[in-house]
């Protein structure tokens, strides 16, 4: 009993509160647009507009550069881009260029960047984005290389999946899919006119302090290392999304057979929730103050705007297309994300961020990869990585490893994880993982070089040597497939 009490509870208490956590802090104004932009390119978007610009067979100084390009635009965490990266490859993206948005796009976003260049300094920043550039595309070529055979085959289902045509992107098929996109960048940037309160209500609430008080109980944290609490509005936001889930069960799963009431309901339940989700709501002296931000008018003026094309202009067949692929993603992604972060809370109390300091002081071959697994297992969203690798870099660790922590914590999160698997298999994942691990050990051990002084020439031939070793890997890995091929 005393084993219970001092050691399980406290871990299945972590991560419930993660999960509570995440649920009512990250998972609506970037992860649900994310599921409808997945559904709407799955059903609106031609298959030969992806193949043209990402598929397999596209020129490679296009296809990866493009890749990248779409990436570095979306201010998003790893688990906002896994279903984004889960459309593009369904609609025949081939697996190399799929592989570079989904690396490059956490990992080096104009807003990562930036980010990280003001917090932790411009020279950590140029790392991060030439490196990831790099690498990004060069994990997207090895992946292609090593899985040719498979990537093959998944173009050729998708052509039999998908009608072939000669037509473009719609103008109202682009016109809705750019509005989901205006509605995820509205709801995610962190520009003052977005986050800032143009103005406020106060709703006599005197209960809503103790309230918060409460909360803060039940789901204790700590800012400083990152943890987030939940609060009255995320209360609020949990139960719209269990009210969601119920309502879209019954009215999306059968969408085939025509739109119903429940159908209504649940995007009238989306709808309610990301607007929420905008507001600023904050519990005060016998008050709770309802802040009206930027945000909540740009996603309100998205939402109106999706609703009129949507219900107006999108064809009846086309509109339950995407209400249906949208759905399927979510089945497919949400449980696991969910079985993700609640195994990544528990990880938390488990694991302590002072040993991961311990081991990463300076610019070793453990330290790196110290760096590197506690990406994994102690996820942070988004822009969160950044201040708390500022705290590490104060605590000692060496810029090596800080790196290696700043590439690999976008990319390698536990739920992350099991959604690919979910998408592409496990043995691709298998892959993917240990080419992420790798080449961030490798960024961080070539920065923390640089960093100590080690002269350039070196640091260069170190690097030719390494990519001359995977070279002939991968030259032995291809000519073994092509000999099991035969």
């Amino acid at each position: 009993m005393d084993v219970l009490s001092e050691w399980l509870l406290p871990v299945l208490r972590g991560g419930a509160g993660n999960l509570a956590a995440y649920l009512a802090a990250h998972v609506l104004l970037c992860l649900l647009p994310a599921f409808f932009i997945a559904g709407a390119m799955s059903a609106l978007i031609p298959q030969q507009t992806i193949t043209r610009f990402l598929g397999r067979n596209s020129p490679r100084h296009v296809s990866y550069p493009a890749a990248a390009a779409a990436g570095s635009l979306l201010a998003v965490c790893s688990c906002t881009i896994v279903p984004l990266f889960a459309g593009i490859y369904k609609k025949g993206a081939g697996l190399g260029p799929a592989i570079t948005f989904l690396f490059f796009a956490p990992a080096a976003n104009i807003l990562a960047l930036a980010y990280t260049g003001g917090v932790i300094g411009v020279d950590l920043a140029g790392a991060r984005f030439v490196l990831s550039l790099i690498f990004g595309i060069g994990i997207g070529l090895i992946m292609a290389l090593l899985f040719r055979a498979d990537d093959a085959a998944h173009e050729q289902a998708g052509s039999a999946m998908f009608a072939a045509g000669s037509e473009g992107v719609g103008p109202v098929a682009g016109w809705f899919l750019g509005l989901w996109v205006a509605l995820l960048l509205a709801g995610t940037l962190k520009l003052g006119f977005l986050t800032g309160t143009w103005f406020h209500l106060d709703v006599p609430l005197p209960a809503a302090s103790s309230w918060q008080a409460w909360l803060d109980r039940l789901v204790p944290f700590d800012a400083s290392r990152g943890e987030e609490g939940v609060s009255v509005q995320g209360v609020m936001l949990i139960a719209l999304l269990g009210a969601i889930g119920f309502t879209a069960w019954r009215g999306l799963e059968n969408i085939q057979n025509g739109v119903t009431s429940w159908t209504r309901a649940s995007l009238g339940l989306v709808w309610a929730t990301l607007l929420l989700a905008a507001l600023a709501i904050r519990p005060a002296e016998g008050v709770l103050q309802i802040g009206f931000t930027g945000k909540f008018f740009g996603v309100a003026a998205c939402l109106a705007a999706i609703h009129v094309l949507a219900w107006r202009r999108l064809d009846r067949q086309a509109l339950q297309d995407w209400l249906w692929e949208s759905w399927r993603f979510v089945k497919q992604i949400f449980p696991l994300l969910v079985v993700g972060v609640f195994i990544v809370g528990m990880v938390r109390v488990v694991v302590r961020p002072e040993w991961i300091e311990a081991v990463a002081g300076s610019n070793s071959v453990l330290g790196n990869l110290a760096g590197v697994a506690f990406g994994v297992f102690m996820y942070f969203p988004t822009l969160v990585e950044v201040p708390i690798a500022r705290m590490f870099l104060d605590l000692g660790m060496h810029r090596g490893p800080l790196l290696a922590y700043l590439m690999s914590d976008p990319e390698l999160s536990l739920q992350s994880i099991l959604i690919i698997s979910a998408i592409i298999g496990r043995t691709k994942t298998a892959a993917y993982v240990g080419l992420v691990a790798l080449f961030s050990a490798v960024a961080g051990f070539t920065y923390g070089a640089w960093v100590d002084g080690l002269p350039l020439g070196l640091i260069v031939l170190g690097l030719a040597a390494f990519i001359g070793v995977l070279a002939m890997l991968l030259m032995a890995a291809s000519r073994r497939n092509q000999l099991k091929g035969a």
